[in-house]
């Protein structure tokens, strides 16, 4: 979901009309909400995680951490660009956004990756539709979306990769929440 209320001033990047820079700044808008909730959930995990695995889960959610917050500036500075004043600040996205907090506190390794491969989910598919709503408009920021996508699907797949057993499925299959997701991989 995008802010209406994110101010726009009379420019764009030149070779794009006003409509479209504001159309794609506000659909970035979107994402820098979604990214900033993303990097404060990892990172919520990575304080909360415990049990088995614990140090490997931890060290592995920090350069995730890092890679989101250099995504969260990379998509604030081209709102900029296209000449809309980015809004970080936490009170626009929890009135913003479309999604609840995360749902999982102190957990095992297992209940936290199972409940981040749902987010996962949402952030990527999110992605993917502001994606598909920006390449006829503006392959500068298309490009940029494709980067970031590859890397949070990269992401999601270390996670999976402790959930997953041989045979390819994943402790949580069918899960549609966190706390289901996390309560599946907890079994």
């Amino acid at each position: 979901m995008a802010s209406k209320k994110t101010s726009a001033n009379k420019y764009t990047v030149p070779g794009l009309s006003l409509k479209a820079g504001r159309r794609v700044a506000v659909i970035l808008q979107g994402r820098l909400y979604a990214l900033n909730d993303l990097q404060l959930t990892l990172k919520h995990a990575h304080w909360n995680v415990v049990g088995r695995d614990f140090i490997g889960v931890h060290e592995m959610l920090d350069p995730q951490i890092e890679l989101v917050r250099a995504m969260i500036d990379e998509t604030a500075e081209r709102i900029a660009t296209l000449g809309m004043s980015p809004n970080g600040l936490p009170g626009a996205l929890v009135r913003e956004r479309a999604w609840d907090d995360y749902a999982v506190g102190r957990a095992s390794t297992t209940e936290h990756l199972a409940a981040l491969d749902i987010v996962y989910d949402g952030v990527v598919s999110s992605h993917r539709d502001a994606l598909a709503a920006t390449g006829a408009l503006d392959p500068i920021t298309e490009d940029m979306l494709i980067g970031q996508t590859a890397k949070l699907e990269l992401f999601q797949w270390f996670l999976r990769a402790h959930l997953e057993n041989s045979e390819g499925t994943l402790s949580h299959e069918g899960a549609e929440t966190e706390k289901t997701a996390a309560a599946r991989a907890k079994k």
